[in-house]
């Protein structure tokens, strides 16, 4: 990789499954890479990706995250607005949090938040324990976040005509 990428974003490893299928000549042996990508800027994506051994699955995940990076909408140190997600089993819970109060949310969320650059925020996972599903529930908020923030910036434009 070139010198820029690194300094450009931040990667980080979530999770590296082992993962053993039988087959007729013996045992398949693959591993799995979670990995978050974020500009500290606003910009995050996360992405997995499954290989023969370790390095090659970081890198195909690191690509993946890459091309489904997602604009955090924020307001000031936070996001503008409380939301809920569900995705399958996980439920996501992100609250805007006091300018100080820092980034309140635990396991692979925090490298979600940390990843894109939020200072305060509150999330909180109900449901499911697992970081696969809690990521992509993440993603799904984010998502939220921007078509809330889309609807009110273009009510504000329409009352200001």
């Amino acid at each position: 990789m070139d010198p820029r990428s690194q300094s450009e974003f931040q990667e980080t490893v979530i999770e590296i499954n082992r993962i053993s299928k039988k087959t007729k000549g013996g045992n398949q042996i693959r591993f799995s890479a979670l990995v978050v990508v974020g500009d500290r800027k606003g910009k995050v994506g996360v992405g997995m990706g499954k290989a023969p051994n370790v390095v090659s699955g970081i890198r195909k995940a690191i690509t993946q995250a890459k091309k489904n990076m997602l604009t955090i909408p924020k307001k000031g140190t936070t996001i503008p607005y409380e939301v809920r997600v569900k995705y399958g089993a996980a439920k996501i819970l992100l609250k805007p949090a006091r300018v100080g109060s820092g980034i309140v949310a635990g396991g692979p969320l925090r490298a979600v938040f940390e990843s894109a650059g939020l200072r305060d925020i509150v999330a909180k996972i109900l449901g499911s324990n697992n970081k696969v599903t809690n990521l992509y529930a993440v993603m799904r908020a984010i998502q939220a976040l921007n078509s809330l923030s889309d609807k009110t910036s273009s009510e504000k434009h329409e009352s200001a005509n």
